[in-house]
């Protein structure tokens, strides 16, 4: 071998150990910023939902100041599937209902490849993944396809991607199952919090069927889950809202996904929880691109509250055209609230949950922030000791006023929407068709009375 030959193959090797160090080195740093919540009380956590990876994110400013130790993402973590432009008319309509041509169509794996690219080189969350633990689950677009469930062709590819997007090791159990649920536990002994990402999607029955949700594995590793905790707080995070009225109330004009439309699964997990007679559940969600705190009384024994926070880029607010958004507003008069005790906040925000391990009793602060990092809303305390079963110790009336669903509204609260929204056009369309009959009449009736 030439000598040439022989430097060209030691700088080569020389090189390779270089990087190989350098790279070692970095993965050390970073991971040495990281808390170590094997150790260390978790005390602040923050999430949200529904970023387009295509737009500027100033929002993680607003996030990596609260200084989170976790960070969870809920879903819609990009924006995976094709919008069409909107078709009112014709065999390509794609919008109203027995629409013949769909408004998302699925994009390649590369394409979608691309798009975590793109999300994970945002400059804010380079920076949050610097200091912050990282985990996730899915929503509908980074699943693949709008409203998507079981049904969707595409799922084991996006799971692999999304997996990937997150750090997800390659050898991790999590990639051999049919869904990208996890747990996790966080903290010493005494002062330990679990948390839950539910998949929404993978195994989810078609709309309007009251099929399943989780699909009977996740239900027994739920169960399971649940049974075997020794944590203190636990925190079960859900694609979509769980504790909501929004979802029948705002029919016929929309279909927003939730739980409310399962209600057989949704009975299923609250007497999961109740079974597993485990303390301190609280229940986070995003996908409807507005932040707000939902409680249902009666479910499990204490106050269930679901912390909703969507979205990062797509505050419903900044996505509705301004002329209409008074409209929105209206709209919101005439929803009867039963179970929200804050919101809604429909512009960009993510949500934080902080601990107070030091106050007797524990203290746990749920709050809704906007884009600089503002609290909206006056936060919601509670005691860890009042979130233990059988500690619904509320006043009667509050306890009725909390157990009411859709179903069992008066008819006039539940439909008052639909009421004005159908029934105020229809007044109007009327007095003008009989406004228009009577000029119509007027010069036949003048020639009568001229004959006369």
């Amino acid at each position: 071998m030439a000598a040439s030959q022989l430097v060209k193959l030691f700088l080569t090797i020389v090189l390779a150990l270089y990087f190989n160090h350098a790279s070692a080195t970095l993965d050390f740093i970073k991971s040495s910023q990281l808390p170590n919540l094997d150790t260390e009380p978790l005390t602040r956590i923050a999430f949200g939902s529904c970023i387009n990876q295509t737009i500027q994110q100033p929002i993680w400013n607003a996030i990596n100041a609260y200084h989170p130790q976790l960070w969870i993402w809920l879903g819609d973590n990009i924006y995976a599937d094709t919008k069409r432009n909107m078709v009112l008319l014709g065999p390509k309509r794609n919008v109203g209902p027995w629409r013949p041509s769909p408004r998302f169509v699925p994009v390649s794996n590369e394409v979608m490849a691309k798009q975590y690219a793109l999300q994970n080189a945002q400059p804010g969350y380079v920076q949050l993944k610097q200091r912050t633990h990282v985990v996730g689950t899915w929503d509908d677009h980074d699943y693949g396809l709008n409203d998507a469930g079981k049904e969707f062709e595409g799922k084991a590819d996006s799971m692999r991607l999304m997996l990937d997007f997150i750090g997800e090791p390659k050898d991790s159990p999590r990639r051999k199952q049919d869904g990208v649920y996890a747990a996790y536990t966080y903290g010493p002994p005494g002062r330990r919090v679990k948390v839950f990402l539910l998949d929404t999607r993978y195994n989810r029955d078609a709309k309007w069927s009251d099929g399943d949700v989780l699909g009977e594995a996740q239900w027994q590793w739920l169960e399971h889950e649940l049974e075997t905790s020794d944590a203190q707080i636990h925190i079960i995070g859900s694609s979509v809202q769980v504790v909501t009225h929004l979802s029948e109330l705002v029919q016929p004009f929309f279909h927003t996904e939730a739980w409310g439309h399962y209600p057989t699964a949704r009975k299923r997990l609250y007497d999961t929880i109740n079974r597993s007679q485990k303390g301190g559940v609280i229940l986070l969600s995003g996908d409807v691109h507005f932040g707000e705190i939902s409680r249902e009384d009666c479910a499990i024994g204490y106050r269930l509250h679901d912390l909703t926070s969507s979205g990062l880029t797509q505050g419903v607010q900044k996505s509705v055209k301004a002329p209409t958004r008074w409209l929105m507003k209206l709209a919101a008069v005439f929803v009867p609230r039963i179970r929200r005790i804050v919101g809604p906040y429909s512009n960009r925000n993510f949500a934080t949950i902080s601990i107070d391990w030091e106050a007797d009793p524990v203290e746990i602060e749920l709050q809704i922030r906007d884009e600089d990092g503002d609290r909206v809303h006056k936060p919601v305390r509670l005691r860890l000791s009042s979130l233990q079963p059988g500690a619904n110790g509320l006043p009667l009336g509050e306890v009725r006023t909390g157990c009411l669903t859709e179903e069992n509204l008066v008819w006039h609260a539940k439909y008052r929407l639909a009421i004005v929204f159908i029934g105020v056009p229809v007044l109007v369309l009327s007095y003008i068709g009989w406004y228009l009959f009577r000029r119509s009449r007027r010069p036949w009736e003048l020639s009568i009375k001229k004959v006369d």
